[in-house]
């Protein structure tokens, strides 16, 4: 029997804050991010899955079709795409504690830290495991504001921060 080496399969959907890049490797969302360029999030994957190569395709199915529910006012759609992102046993339970911060709440990097059973000292790890996620929105990074106020940083820009923030109900246009 052969080994099926599928390539990752990408997708660019339009959004009201731009264009947003989903990867997909046999139907487990691998990156996803608000950028019009498959390639810059294809670059982030890991060497196994880089090896496999990259297609674009018109359809990723259900990944796609959440994106769009969400968009539609289902702010709990995305939770319903499997997704599947690289590191350490800490990193994986920062960013599925992330994942449980549900829509219209924020937190801080101290209470995300805290909900993945770590003290509130590990803000900081928290923090990184926010800055090295790879599956924006799917992994709610933009959930977690700083303690001092404000919206502090996202990779794809604080205004998109504050669009997706701002859809979901948590902070006021």
């Amino acid at each position: 029997m052969t080994e099926t080496r599928d390539p990752v399969e990408a997708q660019v959907l339009p959004t009201p804050t731009g264009p947003l890049t989903l990867l997909a490797h046999e139907g487990v969302v691998v990156a996803a991010g608000f950028t019009a360029d498959p390639h810059q999030m294809f670059v982030r994957l890991s060497p196994t899955l880089r090896a496999l190569g990259l297609e674009t395709v018109d359809d990723l199915g259900q990944p796609a079709r959440a994106v769009r529910d969400y968009l539609d006012g289902d702010l709990k759609a995305l939770d319903t795409v499997e997704v599947a992102q690289p590191g350490t046993p800490t990193r994986q339970r920062l960013l599925e504690a992330l994942r449980q911060v549900p829509p219209g709440v924020t937190v801080s990097y101290a209470e995300l830290a805290e909900r993945a059973g770590l003290p509130r000292t590990a803000a900081r790890a928290a923090g990184g495991a926010c800055a090295q996620n790879l599956i924006a929105p799917f992994v709610p990074c933009h959930r977690v504001l700083p303690s001092t106020g404000g919206f502090g940083g996202y990779y794809y820009g604080v205004p998109v921060k504050q669009w997706l923030l701002t859809h979901e109900g948590a902070v006021q246009s």
